[in-house]
């Protein structure tokens, strides 16, 4: 059990709207989408795009999707996250809090309750709960807890936990969450990492002459792959393929949730989906190791549209493995990767 009187740990995720009302999901549409990070065009052009079109038209949609895998306690993002939360905290006596990018709880809600369990709180150790560096997702939830932060004017050190792509308990937790499914019958792994536009990659790369410009630049050392998204995703997938034992031919890497007409990375998850049948690949597996709690991206993007595709393009079995969530091994490796931060700022008793 760790304790330390005066740290406190924020586990932060992505977000969820409030409700499936569609001006709930139209409020948080908007927060999303005009973040500089996720769409990176000019504020006017943004905000014309996002609230004179794409807001409008998906919106009521988005509603109906949030409707199919909403629970009764509300967004299993949202319930996901507290569980886990629960768990981190049944090994911790430090305080566990929860924040999110996008909607409620936001992070200075997370701050101001560490504060009132620990009005001498001197740390705060932040999670962001993305295996992977993205523009759009570990560096945006970075920048907006860092933001808070300055603006309020606490008095506590931040500290902010990096990327967990390739750390051996993120990996070994991954491999053991999939093994149950992989011991089955199947035909083929496919691990489907949400997409980014190809601009985003370039964009990321601090050399500028790396990052899809040098032959198979994914296993080329570079410092670029200390931001690039794509390098990291690949290697996640080889090294839990390596510990699980797939044969390369049994398993491939894909990308989702496309948004807009320009180029993205590839392959489209959507596109392999409906091929694979052809290629007698028609049992399949599917992870998303880019999330790491369940969410619209997995219940009802790969789970219910995914599936109908795969079995409809002639598949015969469609099995969606559920990310980590509280898995035991991935309770343990966030434990680890707070506990690790901690001990090189403060004495554990």
């Amino acid at each position: 059990m760790v304790s330390k009187s005066d740290v406190g740990i924020v586990l932060m995720n992505l977000g969820s709207p409030d409700s499936t009302d569609v001006a709930d999901v139209k409020r948080y549409l908007i927060e999303f989408l005009m973040d500089k990070r996720v769409i990176d065009y000019p504020w006017l052009f943004r905000k014309i795009l996002i609230e004179g079109i794409i807001v409008p038209k998906r919106a009521a949609k988005s509603a109906e999707a949030y409707a199919s895998i909403w629970w009764e306690e509300g967004s299993p993002l949202i319930a996901l996250t507290k569980q886990l939360q629960k768990a981190v905290q049944n090994d911790m006596e430090i305080p566990v809090e929860i924040a999110m990018r996008y909607g409620n709880p936001s992070p200075e809600e997370a701050y101001n309750n560490l504060l009132k369990q620990h009005p001498q709180l001197k740390e705060v150790v932040v999670l962001p709960l993305y295996p992977h560096y993205a523009m759009s997702s570990y560096e945006t939830a970075v920048e907006y807890a860092k933001e808070v932060y300055r603006k309020k004017k606490y008095k506590f050190k931040l500290s902010i936990i990096p990327p967990f792509y390739d750390e051996p308990e993120y990996i070994n937790a991954l491999a053991e969450s999939m093994r149950p499914y992989v011991q089955q019958d199947h035909d083929y792994v496919l691990f489907s990492y949400h997409g980014l536009p190809e601009r985003h990659i370039y964009k990321g790369d601090p050399t500028g002459a790396h990052c899809m410009k040098v032959n198979d630049c994914c296993h080329v050392t570079s410092p670029a792959h200390q931001y690039c998204y794509r390098h990291q995703v690949f290697i996640t997938a080889e090294l839990v393929a390596e510990k699980l034992g797939l044969p390369r031919e049994k398993w491939g890497v894909s990308f989702q949730s496309r948004l807009g007409r320009e180029e993205w990375m590839k392959p489209y998850t959507a596109n392999v989906l409906e091929t694979l049948p052809s290629t007698g690949k028609k049992k399949l597996l599917v992870v998303c190791p880019a999330f790491v709690a369940d969410c619209l991206e997995t219940l009802e993007e790969i789970g219910m549209e995914g599936k109908h595709s795969f079995l409809n393009s002639g598949g015969e079995s469609f099995t969606m493995i559920p990310c980590l969530n509280i898995h035991p091994l991935w309770v343990k490796a966030v434990v680890s990767y707070c506990t690790q931060v901690i001990e090189k700022t403060s004495t554990i008793v």
